[in-house]
């Protein structure tokens, strides 16, 4: 590899994510083929207070334009990370981000999602070399969130109504952008050994 191979985890609400980004991170380093870094988009954005300010603003009076603009501040995070984090990774690593392009807000509003990736673009946001899209049927996500202690944990889905909508509008986002689908209905291990073995032949 001439440089970090970027894989971004993203999905809707509850089908674990975070969980298999984790197993991927511990089998990889076990491997020991690659140097591997995790990270995590909400935790990295210098703009997070400000744009959790714009979405809880969304939720109370929705408007296209406050969507925008929701949209506009994640993809300034995202040009930030990229500029000051994901491009100073060693060459020949793995950089696993959870979360990249899409927000609760993005998949059950209005802004269409090829606008949402023609903002990133714009601000020159890292493309992903491989795009994973981990998915469940939203009841098997509405499931769990309801078993956590935390729930959804959302700002923007209230209901289970939202959240199918939300996965519907993913899963199809998802189909069209050609992202690998990382069905995690059954054990972790196997959702691992999937993106495992796409990233060895990838990652070259």
């Amino acid at each position: 590899m001439s440089g970090a191979f970027f894989v971004s985890f993203d999905g809707p609400k509850a089908t674990g994510k975070t969980t298999v980004l984790e197993a991927v991170a511990a089998a990889l380093r076990e491997d020991g083929r690659y140097q591997v870094v995790s990270l995590c988009e909400k935790e990295l954005d210098p703009f997070r207070s400000e744009t959790l300010g714009l979405i809880k603003a969304l939720t109370a009076h929705p408007s296209r334009d406050l969507e925008s603009l929701v949209c506009e501040r994640l993809a300034a995070g995202r040009s930030w990370i990229t500029n000051n984090i994901v491009c100073k990774q060693a060459a020949g690593s793995v950089v696993l981000m959870d979360r990249w392009y899409p927000s609760d807000a993005a998949f059950r509003r209005t802004v269409p999602f090829a606008d949402i990736l023609a903002m990133n673009l714009d601000r020159q946001v890292q493309i992903p070399d491989l795009h994973v899209a981990v998915v469940t049927a939203p009841d098997i996500s509405w499931a769990r969130a309801q078993a956590r202690p935390k729930g959804l944990s959302s700002v923007v889905i209230n209901s289970k109504e939202d959240h199918v909508n939300s996965t519907e509008a993913f899963d199809l986002a998802a189909a069209r952008q050609n992202w690998l689908s990382c069905r995690n209905e059954g054990s972790v291990a196997q959702a691992t050994l999937q993106i495992t073995t796409r990233i060895h032949r990838s990652a070259r």
